[in-house]
This record gives structure tokens, sequence and C-alpha cells, in this order.
């Protein structure tokens, strides 16, 4: 054994294939019946574990072999050293690779979530501590038709869901019909939001929001090209409705000059594409300096990942509105435990670390 026994003696990957329950759920970027990603365990010299989540997102330049091999490479870079020194490992990572977000992310996760067990404390405990500890789960509704959609949304009312998040494909008319629809059966104390992950030119996107507004929705997600700042910023300025950025917020660059140019209402913090729980918090705290809302966005993936974003929603003191923690719930053969819904709501974990455990059997050397 190493003298050190904080030393990093090995990082495994481990597959995640969960199949959703809706094996034709869609958005206007893809399909696919499972959600794929990678369980990523660092272990030390001393036999302790921490445990973070690398998701396989195409749309984001990240294709599930890519995102492994990435993760081998850092596994590689980081054998040996001190597991404490986190830090100094994600700049040694940054300064070896530029951007892959996702493979950083789950390394930042895994490590904060080492130090955590070894410590015996929650995640958040490493950022500040809890400010809140149970929130109400925001719900996607996948394309459809709009009767469809709004019978999904009936579903999960029955359920205790509140909130929704209906996804929008860039037609105008069919998206502001199932608003319609969805508005129409959930009455009006539910919570609407729509994404429509980029599928609307701006001046469809203005005629598409603002068709949606007597229906009450309470922000618009990324209605136009994330490369596109001078068409979002022409939506922001031109609907009455929050502007939200997503895929044009993944990385704190970006984040910045959205927040300098005020090109958005609000952004959409996502650990996996920021690259890490750190990265999170600096974005976060890059928006309040400006002015700009926040709040954390859909974590979909392994109960693990739903686990690190409940912990950082529990820290963050500038959410704005309802966040997107509880879309596990809808994927099948979960290799993580001890994270759950119950009457449209989830509870901050009390475990050591994330708070969540590997089933057993589930990850290579358990």
């Amino acid at each position: 054994m190493s003298q050190n026994a904080h030393a990093i003696a090995e990082v495994r990957v481990d597959p995640c294939i969960m199949p959703k329950d809706d094996p034709e759920w869609k958005f206007a970027l893809a399909a696919n019946p499972n959600s794929e990603g990678w369980i990523v365990t660092i272990a030390t010299e001393a036999g302790d574990c921490g445990y973070g989540y690398a998701s396989s997102m195409p749309h984001y330049g990240a294709p599930l072999d890519a995102v492994r091999a990435n993760v081998e490479d850092f596994g590689k870079t980081m054998q040996g050293t001190d597991s404490r020194a986190i830090a100094a490992i994600l700049h040694k990572l940054d300064r070896q690779v530029v951007g892959n977000n996702q493979p950083k992310s789950a390394i930042d996760c895994a490590l904060h979530d080492l130090q955590a067990r070894k410590l015996g404390v929650p995640l958040c405990e490493l950022f500040g501590g809890a400010m809140r500890t149970e929130f109400e789960s925001l719900r996607i509704l996948p394309i459809k038709k709009p009767a469809d959609m709004a019978a999904n949304a009936r579903k999960l009312m029955n359920k205790g869901v509140r909130h929704f998040k209906i996804k929008v494909h860039g037609e105008v008319d069919l998206d502001i019909a199932r608003v319609a629809a969805i508005r129409e059966e959930c009455g009006p104390d539910v919570g609407l939001t729509i994404d429509a992950n980029q599928s609307y030119t701006p001046k469809d996107a203005i005629r598409a929001i603002t068709g949606m507004v007597p229906f009450n929705i309470a922000l618009a997600e990324q209605p136009v090209a994330a490369g596109d700042l001078r068409g979002l910023k022409l939506v922001t300025d031109s609907v009455p409705v929050v502007v939200e950025a997503d895929e044009a917020a993944d990385s704190l660059d970006q984040v910045f000059a959205l927040v300098q140019g005020r090109v958005v209402d609000a952004v959409s913090l996502k650990i996996t594409k920021l690259g890490g729980l750190r990265n999170t918090v600096a974005a976060a705290r890059i928006c309040e300096a400006g002015g700009i809302r926040y709040r954390i966005g859909a974590h979909v993936g392994s109960r693990l990942l739903a686990a690190n974003a409940v912990h950082m929603a529990a820290t963050l003191p500038g959410i704005w509105y309802t966040c997107e923690l509880t879309e596990f719930d809808r994927l099948l053969d979960d290799p993580f435990e001890g994270l759950e819904v119950e009457n449209g709501k989830v509870r901050l974990p009390t475990a050591p670390g994330a708070g969540v455990t590997p089933r057993a059997g589930k990850l290579a050397g358990r």
C-alpha cells in the first residue's frame, strides 16, 4: 500500500444503460429508448470509494464511447494523486483537455462524494450546508400529440406532480396547441414551462411564446440555436415571459457572456454540462453578480446524478423556480438506491456523501 492512504489507486468505469418507461420518449434534438451513461468509481489505497455519473450527451458533443475514453484517460492522469487535492486535480484535467465537461463532471462528483463519505457528512456540507431540504418535482412532458401530452400530465398529477416542462418542436401552431391542451387538463394552479431545445427561429420563437402567454407559462427555455446570441437576446427583449438559456450555457465562459450581455433572463445550471459541482457553484455566483436568475435544470440519469443535483439545489441561495431533480423516476434498472419521489416531492439525502448507494451486484467489485 502507498504511504498515502488517500492516494487514488483506481478509477473504474461501469456502463449505466437505463431503459425509459416510455420507449417513445423524445425531444426536439433526439429520441432514444434508453438513458445512457457511465458510473465512475474512484477508489483510494485505503479502499474508500466515491461515485460519479458521466452522461452521454451527443447533442453536447459527448457520445457514449468518447465519454468513457476520456474518463479512462483522466484516470491514468490521476493515478497515485492525493484524492483530497480536488482543486489541483481538476485544474490539471482542464490543462490536459479542453472541454469534455461530461467526463470531468463525473470525476468532480466522485472526488467530492469520496471526501464527504470519508468525513461522514452529506455532500452539501462541503459547499456551505443546506438552505432547503425539500424540493417539489418538475417533470418533463416529451413531444407527442397535444391530447397525449395532456394525458401524460394528468397521470403525473395523480402522483402529486404540480410543475411541468413541455417539450416543443418548433411547429408554432401545434406547439401552442400542446400548451393549451395541457393547461386545460391541469387547471390554473399548475406551473408550466416550455423547452424548445433550439428548434425555433427568433421570429417564430417570438410568435410562439406570445401565443402561449394566455396559458400562463413561467419560462421559455432555449428557444433558438445555442450559438445565436443575438437572436436569443431578441427573443428575450420581445416577450413578457422569462427566457432561459440551456444549451447556450454549457461552460463558465458562456455563462459569463450570457450574463454580461443580459442575453437571457435566466440560466439553467447543469452539473454535467458545466463540468462538475465546483463549476456549477461558480456559474451560480456569476449569475448572482449579474442579476440573472438561475435554477438547477434537468439531470437525466441515475439517482446518483440526481442526488448530486439535489445537494446543489440545497446550497444555492438564488434559485428562483422549481428545479428538475426527479427525471430518474421514469428510468428503469437504476444501479443506485436511496432517493425517491414521494407525493411529488424529493428530500435531501442525509447519509454521507451524495447519500445514495450502489445496489448489490450492479457495479464491478461490489
